[in-house]
């Protein structure tokens, strides 16, 4: 049975009835937050159990996320998921680029949040990739980043910011790169990839540098960070490492650049932002930092997520929107 009544959202919790006759299931989707609904099966009919508290934000102008593709340097086929700023903005819209984490990780359509801020207030498009290296798209795909091909997922973003300048509604003039953990470490590469076709980024608890990560991070995990990262212990794959990292490619970071970083990170230390931040200033570099001395690996505090978020729009205001 093909059902075919559903937004482009994300499912969670599905069950059956005792007599199998509809699936309950929680959808979060772009105007909504997670809410409980009812499939019935006979009728193919959809029904809302709950309407989640949104605080009184105006979603009537959000836009649902479309599931956009391009194709990368050797012509693999990349995909993310575009929002699009809200329908009272005309016009070229302004483009944060948006990477996740992990890297085996993936972004999928739903509720943004507070982050629908950007969309509805200051009319900017949002694009989350799933560059090469992210899960849920075959093992040859997840591995396709590992250890020497690790800048391959870099290439990744440039042929999206192709793609963005072939878009009537995207002004290709007005890019940031946002990330967080493997994310941030995505943004500084492309600050020295990209200096020239992005006005701005935001490097989220990133690695800056993979052997002072490998050395640093907590010891539990830097045997599996090897197999994804490579083995620092190998001296062709650390002077692999050390050729790519952002650290030693300060001179090629031409514009302003915001480092968000916890002190208590346990996976990507606080040493990473620091030298990053260090490096950056002794070659003469815009750079704003934000260190919370509570956090770990991404702020959890309500007191200190707010901080950053209103942080955040004031760097945005300031280098992107000029």
């Amino acid at each position: 049975m093909q059902v075919t009544q559903l937004p482009n959202c994300t499912i969670g919790g599905l069950d059956f009835t005792e007599n199998g006759e509809s699936l309950g299931l929680t959808i979060n989707a772009y105007n909504s937050s997670s809410d409980v609904y009812e499939y019935q099966l006979a009728g193919q009919k959809l029904i809302r159990w709950t309407e989640s508290e949104l605080g009184g934000m105006d979603i009537s102008g959000l836009n649902e996320p479309v599931l956009v593709k391009w194709k990368s340097f050797d012509n693999k086929e990349i995909s993310g998921f575009l929002y699009r700023a809200a329908a009272k903005h005309s016009g070229k819209r302004p483009v944060i680029i948006n990477i996740h984490g992990g890297p085996e990780g993936q972004s999928r359509p739903g509720f943004l949040a507070r982050n629908n801020y950007y969309l509805n207030e200051l009319g900017i498009s949002i694009i989350f990739p799933n560059v090469r290296g992210s899960e849920g798209y075959g093992k040859t795909f997840l591995d396709a980043d590992n250890g020497f091909k690790r800048e391959e997922s870099v290439k990744d973003i440039g042929a999206l910011l192709d793609w963005i300048a072939t878009q009537p509604d995207l002004d290709k003039d007005k890019v940031m790169i946002v990330g967080g953990s493997y994310g941030g470490y995505m943004t500084l590469a492309c600050s020295f990839w990209y200096a020239d076709r992005i006005k701005c980024a935001i490097d989220v608890v990133g690695i800056s540098n993979f052997n002072t990560f490998l050395k640093n991070t907590e010891g539990y995990r830097r045997d599996l960070r090897r197999v994804e990262y490579g083995d620092e212990r190998d001296p062709k794959m650390a002077a692999f490492l050390e050729k790519i990292s952002p650290t030693n490619h300060v001179a090629e970071i031409k514009k302003p650049l915001f480092i968000v970083q916890g002190g208590n990170d346990p996976r990507v230390p606080a040493s990473e932002a620091i030298q990053m931040r260090d490096k950056i200033k002794e070659n003469g570099g815009k750079v704003w930092f934000l260190m919370a001395k509570d956090e770990g690996h991404g702020f959890k505090k309500k007191n200190n997520i707010d901080y950053q978020f209103y942080a955040t729009i004031e760097f945005i205001k300031e280098y992107l929107l000029k």
